[in-house]
């Protein structure tokens, strides 16, 4: 029960009490695992989330409400919209025998959607990728910096991210963009 109760305060919602800029919404909490594995495991990893893990690096594959951005040779970054525990039961079921490594993340991350016409132009502001749409194609996600915030990149679509922000910096990436927006009018 304490276990439940220190769960419930870890993930409160930081960005709930705070004004937003228009484009932004808060994301769903859901379910986060780092996962590691090694070249041999990805196949059954794969097999046992639905998602073809294969990928190349900096990409997502999804299955329904399930996602599995390759951040690494060998480190995936997985959502789930369901945070019942089917992550690590389906992997340690699917990956009985290999060596592996799950760690629940939920706790330490936030995540927002920013879309808009001015998405890419607005992320620019602070973060040092190119996220023209040729540069940064739709499916493509990574890990970058906004500001001296550490983040994870997913576009979603042409005018669409998802954004992956550690819980204590997220005031702070939802403050910058509010203050970049007021650069794009509608």
């Amino acid at each position: 029960m304490a276990d439940l109760a220190m769960r419930a305060a870890m993930r409160r919602d930081v960005v709930a009490d705070r004004a937003m800029d228009r484009r932004l919404r808060r994301l769903a909490p859901g379910a986060r695992y780092a996962l590691r594995l090694g070249a041999a495991d990805v196949a059954a990893a794969g097999a046992a989330l639905g998602i073809d893990l294969a990928m190349a690096m900096n990409r997502a594959g999804s299955a329904g409400a399930r996602h599995a951005l390759r951040l690494g040779p060998d480190e995936w970054l997985v959502l789930d919209a369901a945070d019942d525990g089917g992550v690590a039961g389906t992997l340690t079921e699917g990956l009985a025998g290999c060596v592996y490594g799950l760690v629940d993340i939920g706790h330490r991350q936030v995540a927002v959607g920013l879309e808009s016409g001015d998405a890419a132009a607005m992320l620019n502001a602070l973060c040092p990728l190119d996220l023209s749409l040729g540069a940064f194609p739709v499916g493509m996600a990574t890990r970058t910096v906004f500001g001296k915030a550490d983040i994870v990149l997913w576009r979603t679509g042409a005018e669409a991210f998802h954004i992956e922000i550690w819980r204590s910096f997220a005031p702070y990436v939802v403050a910058l963009l509010g203050e970049i927006g007021r650069e794009y009018p509608d």
